[in-house]
């Protein structure tokens, strides 16, 4: 059990706005999603949160708000207490929240997304493969192989969930692996790669890491991989992957996975070069092959990525309109094309020439994924485009696979 700190300092990634509906109090609430919930501070507290910088002691901090709110009790009495909570809640940057950061297991962070009980999880999942326009339910054989990669969306399963099914009915019935390069888009980080070895945990219990797999990444690109400590804990697009997975393979064979996550290639956007021509991107596919090699068994590459994101949600500025939806569509459909005869240039160059004004957030988990697998083939299985009812957004989805 943690000490309570003696000089309080406030973590990284914390956000705070007055009250809607009482201007007294403010709400401050944890962007990374570590912490979960929100705080309803009264001014003198939200003072406190505001001069926790790891240089006054506790005792400072009382005198200071004495001064200011006169000799009233602060915090009736208990500043421990507050400081206490605060640090349970892991709002500050402590050994409490070092260890939290650093241990073996990553929390769930996506619960909400999809149901807290398994049971729940089970039904969810299951509807995904028998609704209108799904795959159909997945039958597994112990023969099957064939698939190298898949494409799956990241978006929410409510919209995506019959994507997603294709996608992994695929993965039961044509996927021998039990080791996963899961490469999906970083939507939080300013790295280009960040790589995490903590085991991801969810309802459906824990996928472990391999850390033989992850060591190999370390030692063919750097340790870079690990510059964001941050990166993976507020992010869905491995999370959902994962909790699919093990709902596949729950009562057929363990797996393993490798979480990667890929950060904008806006600068190879903005000069029309291919990614693979970046000295960056080319070693981590570079460290990619090399892992693979080292581990002598057959991996499956899952690439978590959506298409295109248009609309005022996404900085655009009128709603969207049916000639936009039309034209997206054909343009997704070009993309999904490129992506199956896997011709990357060809994929790359389309979203070039339009400056990527659609969005196109698998951009880099497609291009790191089938550059590092090269596969021999590809299909597409399913597409999706949501659309608001009131056109404040539109954000498309695929499902492709990509086979030996």
């Amino acid at each position: 059990m943690s000490a309570i700190p003696t000089h309080p300092r406030l973590r990284p990634g914390l956000a705070a706005a007055k009250h809607e509906a009482d201007p007294n109090i403010v709400v401050v609430w944890d962007q990374l999603r570590i912490s979960h919930g929100e705080l309803h501070l009264q001014q003198m507290q939200f003072e406190l949160l505001q001069r926790m910088n790891g240089v006054r002691s506790i005792s400072v901090l009382e005198n200071e708000l004495r001064m200011k709110f006169g000799d009233s009790t602060v915090l009736n009495g208990d500043l421990l207490r507050f400081v206490k909570e605060l640090d349970d809640l892991l709002l500050l940057d402590s050994p409490r929240f070092a260890d939290y950061l650093t241990g073996p297991v990553r929390e769930p962070s996506c619960i909400g997304c999809y149901p807290a009980e398994p049971e729940a999880i089970r039904t969810l999942f299951r509807s995904h493969f028998v609704a209108e326009g799904g795959p159909g339910l997945p039958k597994y054989s112990e023969n099957a192989a064939g698939l190298r990669a898949v494409l799956a969306p990241h978006i929410d399963y409510r919209r995506g969930g019959v994507s997603y099914a294709w996608a992994f009915k695929e993965v039961l019935e044509r996927c021998d692996a039990s080791l996963f390069v899961i490469i999906g888009t970083s939507h939080y980080s300013q790295e280009r790669f960040t790589v995490t070895r903590q085991n991801f945990k969810t309802p459906l219990g824990i996928a472990p890491v391999d850390q033989a797999f992850v060591d190999q990444i370390e030692t063919h690109y750097g340790d870079e991989i690990y510059n964001d400590p941050f990166a993976h804990y507020p992010e869905h697009s491995i999370e959902l992957e994962v909790v699919y997975l093990q709902y596949l393979y729950e009562n057929i064979r363990p797996f393993r996975i490798v979480p990667i996550l890929v950060g904008s290639f806006r600068d190879c956007v903005e000069a029309e070069v291919s990614p693979t021509a970046q000295s960056d991107i080319r070693r981590m596919i570079l460290a990619l092959k090399e892992a693979e090699k080292a581990a002598g068994e057959s991996v499956c590459y899952i690439i978590s990525g959506d298409l295109a994101h248009i609309g005022p949600k996404f900085g655009d500025p009128e709603p969207v309109n049916e000639a936009q939806l039309t034209h997206s569509r054909s343009q997704d459909q070009e993309l999904i094309r490129s992506a199956a005869r896997l011709d990357l240039n060809a994929y790359f160059d389309r979203i070039a020439k339009e400056d990527d004004s659609r969005r196109i957030c698998g951009l880099p988990p497609t291009v790191v994924a089938l550059a590092a697998a090269e596969p021999a083939s590809g299909r597409a299985l399913d597409y999706g485009q949501y659309v608001h009812p009131q056109g404040h957004e539109s954000v498309s989805f695929a499902s492709i696979g990509f086979y030996r």
